[in-house]
């Protein structure tokens, strides 16, 4: 099914009421102006023109609360596929990991999931509001053909003209809308590739120039916008054009069949009511462009829903001292090979230090042990169990990550720590064994502060990452999350990692010899390969090993 179908599908509680409201109200459009016929010739014939007036305002009526009908049940449902959609493509974004998300720049999915995704829900009311405004022309045309045949002959032609306008018009705005929105998504990414550099733009007194890059796509943006208006003035104008013509010829026709009597006055009202109907076709426009827009919309939708998300399996985890095994794991990226046929088997409670120059692997590694990434080839174990193979749940829970610059998440301090698995007391052990508590109680309103207004060195950021990551139970992955510490302070986490009373199994890629020294092992990897594996004081023998330190 494409991502138009399902969006339209999703409104399937509110379209059927939004269909019967809208045929209803093409219903009353149709039958007006006979109405009104019967009641022009009531007044010639200076009888029973009361009942028809009475139908006429009846009709109104009905046609009136059918329009407020319509509105409301359209708002509800593009709002309710709105939220739908929007909640569909965050969920698709937050499970398909980094790996899934890497061919998107952050600006442009937030313009996905934002923007678009409004466009995308007036999918359903917009095919209801295309279909619903065949009906009046289609009826239009059959009610002239009971009036007189010729009537309907004059009108046909000129509906031919219309109906080649709309075609002409949704082929080329179907088109210009695709392109106007990915150029929106173009800008939006780049516009918030500078606010997260903006203080080394700054520095680097490069505003100007990050300033040419972003806005160097407005005038593209304003080509497809003009494109736009220029189809839709064409069209209208054509529609415009043509409109009048089909209304010339009924009442030509019509005036000469009503002087031939063979049609009487109310019905020359009527035939002229119908091909005002027929010639209001040209204001499909507006309908066929929302459409279009939908469409385009729901197309780049789709591709964020296409991404594939990260698989988990059913199992637990069994009890085990967080034992770590990478059997004959390679990552391979294009024709470019990270990682070739690691062999590893870490014991369970270990501190391990990954080492190497850069481009190395080690983050590569520390990612598939967090399994932020899944191997190209071979598989990661956790106490034996494939990591693909456990459930999500026991897997976060088992296994906590801490990087270099990690991303404070949430509105506080305290968020930024805590998660789901974890209450208020364990979010200030996890604070105070990794000292984030010592500069955390110093701020304005502790745990409440806002992060936003939270003044914090890289240092002390590093150190809310590692309380975040420190309830894990089984495995903690550090990936350089203590490089910004001074190194009093790095000391004290190490000691404290040393000594984890808890006994998981520590996975710490480093550059200082510091942290590699107090490990119980050191992988040292160097060109995806590992090179060695030993005891810091081992290695250190091998002056290739010195090296990676410096």
């Amino acid at each position: 099914m494409t991502p138009f179908k399902e969006v339209v599908r999703h409104g399937r509680a509110w379209l059927p009421v939004l269909a019967i409201t809208a045929l209803l109200g093409s219903a009353v459009t149709l039958a007006l102006p006979t109405v009104l016929g019967r009641s022009v010739d009531a007044i010639v014939a200076r009888h029973g023109y009361g009942q028809w007036f009475a139908a006429a305002a009846g009709l109104i009526a009905l046609g009136i609360v059918c329009a407020l009908v319509e509105v409301f049940t359209g708002t509800a449902c593009v709002v309710g596929t709105t939220a739908w959609l929007r909640h569909r493509l965050v969920s698709q974004v937050v499970r398909s990991g980094p790996d899934g998300t890497q061919a998107f720049d952050t600006g442009d999915l937030v313009s996905r999931v934002s923007g678009n995704a409004v466009d995308a829900a007036q999918a359903g009311p917009a095919t209801v509001s295309a279909f619903a405004a065949i009906v009046p022309p289609a009826g239009s045309l059959v009610l002239l053909a009971l009036i007189d045949p010729w009537l309907a002959v004059a009108f046909f032609g000129g509906i031919l003209l219309v109906i080649g306008v709309l075609w002409v018009f949704a082929r080329r705005t179907a088109e210009i809308s695709l392109a106007y929105q990915e150029t929106q998504g173009r800008i939006a990414g780049l516009l918030t590739e500078a606010l997260t550099g903006l203080r080394t733009i700054t520095a680097a007194g490069t505003n100007a120039r990050e300033e040419r890059r972003i806005l160097g796509l407005l005038p593209e943006l304003h080509k497809h916008g003009l494109l736009t208006w220029r189809v839709l003035a064409r069209s209208g104008a054509q529609a415009a054009i043509v409109g009048p013509l089909v209304l010339v010829a009924v009442l030509a026709v019509g005036g000469l069949q009503l002087v031939a009597g063979r049609i009487t006055a109310g019905e020359l009202f009527a035939a002229s009511q119908y091909a005002v109907l027929g010639a209001g076709l040209g204001s499909l426009t507006g309908v066929l462009g929302e459409l279009a827009r939908a469409r385009a919309a729901s197309q780049r939708a789709g591709e964020v829903l296409a991404i594939e998300t990260v698989a988990h399996g059913t199992l637990p985890l069994p009890a085990g001292p967080g034992r770590l095994t990478f059997d004959a794991v390679s990552v391979v990226v294009g024709d470019t090979v990270l990682l070739a046929n690691v062999n590893l088997d870490l014991p369970g409670g270990a501190t391990v230090a990954v080492v190497g120059p850069s481009g190395a692997g080690k983050s590569v590694l520390a990612a598939l042990a967090a399994r932020l990434r899944d191997p190209s080839t071979g598989q990661v174990l956790l106490d034996g169990v494939p990591l693909q193979a456990v459930n999500r749940q026991a897997l976060r829970a088992a296994i906590g990550c801490a990087f270099e610059r990690p991303q404070l998440v949430g509105t506080t301090v305290g968020d930024a720590i805590s998660h789901d698995a974890i209450g208020p007391v364990r979010t200030l052990a996890a604070a105070r064994a990794t000292h984030a508590h010592d500069f955390v109680s110093r701020l304005p309103e502790g745990y409440r502060t806002s992060l936003l207004m939270a003044p914090m060195s890289g240092g002390e950021r590093q150190r809310l990452g590692l309380a975040r990551a420190w309830p894990a139970s089984r495995l903690l992955v550090l990936d350089d999350a203590t490089s910004s510490l001074d190194t009093a302070t790095e000391m004290q986490i190490s000691k404290t990692l040393t000594e984890d009373r808890h006994r998981r199994t520590r996975l710490i890629v480093t550059h200082r010899t510091a942290t590699a020294a107090r490990a119980d092992l050191v992988i040292w990897l160097d060109g995806g390969l590992v090179r060695a594996v030993g005891t810091h004081s081992e290695l250190w023998q091998d002056a290739r090993y010195r090296e990676v330190f410096g």
